[in-house]
């Protein structure tokens, strides 16, 4: 917790530093340099959200730092491409408070950073913070109860012109939609997403410069997503060995992502009723040191192992002793 506090104070100065100097005369110019000092702020803030998770205070950095981009295009003269790269950057901010409003299912918070977002971005022209912005559009739908709007926003994702660009986009896009068309039991429409998005990434230069954004997307994300179809699918052997893929692939630097599929492991052990490994699996993500794992997702994860173990196993030494663990690891 210490960590993430202090990593908070930092990002906050630096937002706080945004601003170029006053020039002692003459009108304010911003440049490209300004605009790269907040490119860099933005991927110190993916970096502490793949590690800790999207907490409120990244939610309020967040907007601190979409202000800060704001305020650069009222401060001084600007060309029209530094100009553009601002909108950028503040919808680019704007979408990592959405994610964060969204892990913490504060959907009508959600909302307004959303429509705030895709302002910015259409002001921006970029097609690729767009295309960002609808994989976020696509899960807050669904917290919405809205399965129209999140396959609709999916498949526009899907759409992009950056997809046909480049395969990580477009594979990244298509395990999105098939999340969505699992939870419509769609199962064919669910195996050709799942067919595109790997034949998209099989094809993709894993050299090529892309942005901080979507650096969390690879095989090991890919299974994750594929095991979360499953899941809906209500195909828990399957989810379970895509769980266990995505886990023996993931990168270590992507905690908050190990935590949340591990958690998800749990859970598709319990629907199967093995119960030995399931209390392991999920002992395991309270026990790894200084993680936040009654947070966000993967809290709300949690809580529903309790109770479904509580069903199939009432009375056993597994379910007391998780009873424990868990009551103890909340009040921590």
């Amino acid at each position: 917790m210490r960590r993430r506090t202090f990593a908070g104070s930092a990002l906050g100065l630096a937002a706080a530093a945004a601003l170029p100097p006053a020039p002692a005369h003459g009108a304010l110019r911003v440049g490209m340099s300004d605009a790269d000092r907040l490119e860099h702020a933005f991927q110190q803030l993916i970096a502490s959200d793949n590690e800790h998770g999207a907490a409120l205070d990244i939610q309020t950095r967040a907007l601190a730092f979409a202000h800060h981009a704001m305020e650069l295009q009222q401060v001084g003269s600007a060309s029209q491409r530094v100009r553009a790269r601002l909108y950028y950057l503040a919808a680019a901010f704007t979408g990592t408070a959405l994610w964060a409003a969204i892990d913490t299912r504060q959907t009508d918070r959600a909302q307004r950073h959303l429509d705030r977002a895709m302002t910015l971005a259409s002001l921006s022209g970029s097609e690729e913070i767009r295309l960002r912005l609808l994989g976020h559009a696509t899960l807050l739908a669904s917290q919405q109860d809205n399965p129209h709007d999140a396959v609709a926003a999916a498949q526009a994702g899907r759409a992009s012109s950056m997809c046909r660009r480049d395969p990580v986009f477009r594979s990244l896009a298509s395990a999105r939609l098939a999340g969505v068309l699992a939870a419509q039991k769609d199962h064919r429409g669910v195996e050709r997403a799942l067919d595109s998005a790997r034949d998209a990434l099989a094809k993709a230069d894993p050299h090529t410069q892309r942005p901080a954004w979507v650096g969390f997307y690879d095989r090991a994300e890919l299974e994750g997503l594929s095991a979360i179809a499953c899941t809906k699918l209500g195909q828990h052997e399957q989810a379970e060995a895509h769980f266990h893929r995505t886990l023996a692939q993931l990168r270590p630097e992507y905690r908050r992502n190990r935590t949340y599929y591990r958690t998800q492991l749990a859970l598709s052990q319990i629907r199967q009723r093995d119960v030995e490994h399931a209390y392991a699996t999920a002992s395991s993500v309270l026990t790894r040191d200084g993680d936040d794992s009654l947070t966000g997702r993967s809290g709300r994860l949690l809580d529903e192992f309790t109770q479904a173990l509580a069903a199939i196993a009432p009375g056993s030494r597994y379910a007391a002793d998780w009873a424990d663990q868990h009551a103890n690891a909340r009040r921590a």
